[in-house]
């Protein structure tokens, strides 16, 4: 795949990330009856909690992944066995 795009696509996503964020943000400001801050604060909130949700999702990933190689190489070995 094109570099550029790649480049593209890695960008629309942070950029969706961003947006469902502040969505997010504002709808809990919202419930909690609360006023929005203003477009600038918001944006850097909404930065902030993206990045967050992307690192944690990011390591319980490795985590999922890590353990299902763990769940493969057992079920790998129990095969050997049975031979």
């Amino acid at each position: 795949m094109d570099e550029n795009i790649k480049k593209g696509i890695k960008k629309l996503a942070e950029n969706v990330e961003i947006g469902a964020a502040r969505s997010i943000l504002r709808w809990k400001y919202k419930k909690e009856g609360k006023e929005a801050p203003g477009n600038d604060e918001l944006k850097e909130q909404s930065l902030r909690v993206a990045g967050k949700a992307h690192e944690v999702i990011a390591e319980r990933g490795k985590n999922v992944w890590n353990e299902l190689k763990k769940v493969y190489a057992k079920n790998e070995v129990r095969e050997d066995s049975d031979e």
